[in-house]
């Protein structure tokens, strides 16, 4: 089960074949040490040796051979014995997740792709090391439990719910320097690589910031699993959940009643005898994921699995590559292609259906289900016109996805103000087109991927509480992207539950829908 205490660990030496070289920054005499895991080995069968059917991609794979490529979007460190150094350190410290964990969201992920699940995942645009402390941790999480309350009840299906927590720090940036009143700095990219203060000794990348990046990921996990397993998930809790600050709202409202439906549905099952103590009402799976963006970073937290002989990066259960990264000769591909994970590919409207196709290829030889998610994100009139192409192209190569809408990057604005917004109703409308392109194509909306925020900020102009430009600023938080607060997002959740219920309710009577 995701985020529960793992059995005991123990580590021993990777093996040396002509496809799993030793880690290239450890010394000799240091062996890296192996994810250990309980699950059962013979449901893997992903392999590192990933046949393509092409003579450009090698078949052959190796932990650092991504370097032999063109790496975008990394930084350029000063000193490079420090950064290697600090990779070194890295190398040797535990696994933040583990493999067992990995595969099994992977099966969770298959079935979405076959329209039995839903994937919510949402969370921080970028983790900063200011704003880390429990109770934002826990006003996060506590919203995606409502959200997949909600989504559970619409869709009377499973809902899987994984965070952007516990390692999204790096940003992808469109210009490499910012420029303020003349002087010109490097690019903000995140907390894992330098400072946001606009001053040059902030913006230099420090390699010593990719260490507090994975004690702060390993602590966040912590407190995860102690939510998800140490009753504050159990869903006799479903009536308390509710943030303060959308306590007199229409969406607070709107969840007060729904959970006083799932607490009555709870009473008359422990009255009817049947156990409510049962750990899938005290407990819930809750898995990590995050933009594998730093390559560096990534291959210092890559672990052999002892059990299936696998490579896993194990700093987050699940990884994506993102829309300036997913180059089909990139390194960022060549990475992803060796490692176990389950994998997502963020697609805007620029992807062209064959790229795609070989891109889901490469990283997906065996056509494993739950092995890739594409997130499309594209803007509702794009989507309209471009999905059905990707969605076509995709099943004639008889390749399986998990298809996921995200609504959020496709629609950033510019405020009066100057500051970044999105407006939740583009939000809205690019959600409602991917549902009404895969009803249309008989193809399965699998899950939505958001950046939301526990907190009452006001980033996004909208929603039913009416957020406007000039509120923008009253509580605005974000260290990149705009996010969604904890109202608007509970109010998208119900908007998609009802596309669920839909869905469960044309499928059971085809014939009155019509």
């Amino acid at each position: 089960m995701a985020l529960t205490s793992p059995s005991l660990l123990s580590s021993h030496s990777a093996p040396l074949t002509r496809h799993h070289r030793r880690h290239p920054l450890l010394p000799a005499k240091l062996k890296p040490i192996t994810a250990i895991h309980s699950a059962d080995p013979t449901k893997s069968t992903q392999s590192t040796a990933a046949s393509t059917g092409s003579s450009s991609i090698s078949t052959k794979w190796s932990l650092d051979g991504w370097k032999s490529k063109k790496a975008l979007q990394l930084p350029e460190y000063p000193d490079p014995n420090d950064l290697d150094s600090v990779l070194q350190t890295l190398s040797t410290f535990p696994p933040i997740v583990f493999a067992g964990e990995a595969r099994s969201l992977e099966e969770k992920l298959g079935q979405a792709a076959l329209g039995n699940a839903f994937l919510l995942q949402g969370g921080d645009c970028a983790e900063s090391f200011k704003e880390f402390n429990a109770n934002n941790i826990r006003d996060t999480f506590r919203v995606l439990l409502q959200m997949g309350v909600v989504l559970m009840f619409g869709g009377q299906m499973p809902i899987i719910k994984v965070g952007r927590m516990a390692g999204q720090f790096a940003k992808p940036r469109s210009d490499p320097f910012e420029e303020k009143n003349g002087v010109k700095l490097p690019s903000y990219r995140g907390d894992n690589i330098n400072g946001d203060s606009f001053d040059e000794k902030a913006r230099i990348p420090d390699p010593h910031r990719m260490i507090r990046a994975y004690c702060q990921s390993a602590a966040t996990l912590n407190l995860l699993r102690a939510f998800a397993t140490g009753g504050y998930a159990a869903m006799q809790r479903v009536t308390q959940w509710n943030l303060d600050f959308t306590e007199h709202s229409e969406q607070g409202d709107r969840y007060r009643e729904l959970a006083h439906r799932v607490d009555e549905a709870m009473g008359f099952m422990a009255a009817a005898g049947l156990t409510v103590g049962h750990p899938i009402m005290t407990t819930t799976e809750f898995w990590t994921s995050h933009e594998c963006l730093l390559l560096p970073y990534e291959q210092a937290l890559t672990r052999e699995d002892s059990t299936t002989g696998l490579y896993y990066d194990c700093s987050a259960h699940m990884i994506w590559v993102g829309e300036r990264t997913r180059q089909l000769d990139g390194a960022h591909v060549e990475f992803l292609r060796g490692v176990a994970n389950p994998l997502g590919i963020k697609v805007s409207d620029k992807m062209d259906p064959s790229e795609l196709v070989r891109l889901i290829e490469i990283l997906n030889p065996q056509n494993k289900p739950g092995r890739i998610t594409v997130i499309v994100r594209m803007g509702a009139e794009n989507m309209r016109v471009k999905l059905p192409h990707l969605i076509r192209a995709v099943r004639r190569a008889g390749q399986i996805v998990t298809w996921v809408s995200d609504p959020m990057h496709g629609n950033t604005i510019k405020a009066p103000c100057g500051l970044k917004t999105r407006s939740f109703d583009a939000i809205r409308a690019e959600v409602r087109a991917f549902f009404d392109v895969h009803d249309q194509e008989g193809s399965y909306s699998g899950g939505v991927h958001l950046e939301m925020t526990g907190q009452n900020v006001t980033e996004c102009v909208g929603g039913s509480r009416t957020i406007t430009y000039n509120d923008l600023s009253s509580r605005y938080h974000t260290h990149c992207d705009p996010r969604l607060n904890a109202s608007q997002s509970l109010e998208l959740a119900f908007i998609i539950a009802e596309r669920l219920r839909k869905r469960r309710l044309a499928s059971r009577y085809p014939l009155s829908s019509n």
